[in-house]
């Protein structure tokens, strides 16, 4: 499968997003490579510290930040479980090739009426690459969920009028994910018994039980 976390604004957990879904697929015993295709390189640099500390490395991982994914990743993913890409945002060319590429994408949204206002233009995207992809699947995905309150169930709600529906599982603001992402460590690594651990395995599994 070849999953896309896309994403036209910038902030919103989407590195964090992909990381964690390539890293609990990989520990689950499925192959798999994180396509970097961010020109700002950030899971490029989670994986260098991870080399410098002399970290295991967990997945596959490749820099592509190229107009041309649509054509490289799907001869990228021959022999591969599931491909994550870890999309730019603000690069329209870009995304619209990884849209072509992907199977299904996951658009991290954080709890607020900006950031869902603000995902029209990924929505029209989505829409234009349905033309040619109409098997395209597309969900949101709530990202730093503030934790014991009712802003992301009415996130989940504004969503809902927008066509396009959210995941269950969702990921809450959590420092542990701050962590992660300037360790070059996963959530589950730093603390096994995190809530944020049963977040990403909530949220892994569902997206493979939405697969077509």
């Amino acid at each position: 499968m070849i999953v896309a976390v896309l994403t036209q604004k910038g902030g919103a957990g989407k590195t964090t997003l992909a990381l964690h879904l390539a890293g609990e697929w990989a520990r689950a015993g499925a192959s798999v490579l994180l396509v970097d295709a961010d020109p700002q390189a950030s899971a490029q640099d989670w994986a260098e510290q991870r080399a410098r500390a002399g970290r295991r490395r967990l997945f596959g991982m490749v820099g592509l930040a190229r107009e041309t994914l649509h054509r490289e990743v799907p001869d990228l993913a021959r022999g591969i479980t599931h491909v994550v890409i870890d999309g730019p945002p603000r690069t329209t060319a870009l995304v619209r090739s990884a849209l072509l590429a992907a199977e299904r994408v996951l658009v991290p949204v954080q709890p607020s009426g900006f950031d869902v206002w603000a995902s029209q233009a990924m929505l029209d995207l989505v829409a234009e690459a349905r033309v040619y992809r109409p098997e395209l699947k597309a969900h949101f995905v709530v990202n730093r969920r503030v934790v014991r309150t009712r802003i992301a169930r009415e996130v989940q709600r504004a969503i809902a009028s927008l066509g396009v529906p959210a995941l269950e599982a969702s990921l809450a603001q959590r420092v542990i994910y701050a962590e992660a992402a300037g360790s070059g460590l996963l959530a589950r690594e730093i603390d096994r018994a995190s809530p944020a651990v049963r977040e990403v395995a909530a949220l892994a599994a569902e997206v493979l039980r939405g697969r077509p």
